[in-house]
């Protein structure tokens, strides 16, 4: 679904050191590392939101440097994503976030919106929200509705960066609980970023680390903890001893 070869990043310094990266279709893909090793960046790289210095980004086989502007625009519409701070417009209602992607990518009838929006709100659990405006939900809320914006259209492609960032433990659950049921139903491709390495191991189905502008690891979720890398297996498991 997603391929990233030979990618190099700068931002003033060097970041993405020539990675190559492979994302199914259909799969449940992690991506793991330490804090700023570009793992943001290489989302924004999958859908197109900014460009790599040197190497290709592919979707569905189509190099996204060679697309115009109104065919980027239109292989973005098939992405869902949701920000690491949630990026929830504070002038629109609770309501109006999650229906913003259908006014944008669907010419739906007002009615079959008016649906899906609600609909989208209950699996989250945010029926009964709709009137209220971002400043007066919780971190948790904040994060469901923002999950609920990303989703809402049925992207091919749903890209969550750190969608458990700062929540409790069994908010923390019920959020993987409500990823993994969500893509159970749409069979979408999803990428994810996080932090919590253990709830990522067991949502994903292949994850990847980065580390130092290079991918370490890229294979199944199960495996990542004996991977051959020293570097690989202390951050998986946390330990204070060894390379990192």
């Amino acid at each position: 679904m997603i391929e990233l070869r030979s990618v190099r990043k700068a931002f003033r310094e060097p970041l993405l050191d020539g990675i190559d990266l492979s994302v199914p279709r259909g799969a449940v893909w992690g991506l793991i590392g330490p804090g700023a090793s570009g793992k943001s960046v290489v989302l924004k790289l999958m859908c197109g939101l900014i460009r790599p210095d040197a190497g290709t980004v592919e979707v569905t086989g189509l190099d996204l440097a060679r697309l115009d502007e109104a065919e980027l625009t239109s292989m973005r519409a098939r992405f869902g994503m949701l920000f690491q701070q949630n990026a929830l417009f504070d002038f629109m209602t609770v309501y109006e976030n999650v229906a913003f992607p259908l006014r944008r990518t669907l010419e739906l009838p007002e009615q079959e919106m008016d649906r899906r929006v609600r609909e989208r709100l209950r699996k989250v659990g945010l029926a009964g929200s709709e009137h209220k405006m971002p400043s007066e939900l919780s971190g948790g809320m904040r994060k469901r509705c923002a999950i609920a914006r990303a989703s809402v259209a049925r992207p091919e492609v749903v890209i969550y960066d750190e969608p458990t960032a700062g929540l409790d433990p069994v908010t923390t659950s019920r959020i993987y609980d409500l990823l993994r049921a969500d893509q159970e139903e749409t069979g979408a491709t999803v990428v994810v970023v996080s932090s919590d390495v253990d709830g990522l191991r067991r949502f994903a189905t292949r994850m990847a680390m980065i580390y130092q502008g290079r991918i370490r690891y890229d294979g199944p979720a199960e495996a990542i903890e004996d991977a051959d890398d020293a570097v690989v297996r202390q951050f998986v498991r946390g330990e204070l001893e060894g390379p990192l």
